[in-house]
């Protein structure tokens, strides 16, 4: 199976295209700042699935699998961050929140699934 064809990888693209929706509202003295970091950790999420999905030992994607959840850790952060600036609406919180939990079970499987399959 071709890692497009992943749930887990498609559901990192709804986040990472979500993100990306909600950061153009932050202000601008952010875009190289907080804005920058948000959409670059959002994008580390799918980017690190497709890497993993194309290592050669299960070791090695397992690694890349845990780098990509350690990315939805530190984006989870970002967003609390950015509600307290004020940067960001709550109900948009809630839903990137949903989103990130939703992958969190996703890849949190994905990994037990590797780990137990190969």
């Amino acid at each position: 199976m071709e890692y497009t064809e992943l749930e887990v990888w498609k559901e990192a693209r709804v986040l990472v295209n979500d993100v990306y929706q909600i950061s153009k509202a932050f202000p601008k003295e952010e875009m190289y700042g907080l804005t920058s970091q948000i959409c670059r950790c959002a994008v580390s999420i799918p980017s690190n699935i497709a890497e993993g999905c194309g290592r050669r030992t299960s070791a090695d994607t397992i690694r890349f699998l845990h780098i990509s959840r350690g990315s939805l850790y530190e984006l989870e952060t970002q967003l609390f961050i950015a509600l307290d600036q004020g940067y960001l609406k709550k109900e948009d919180f809630d839903k990137q929140f949903k989103q990130i939990l939703k992958c969190k079970k996703l890849i949190n499987g994905f990994i037990k699934y590797y780990k137990k399959n190969n």
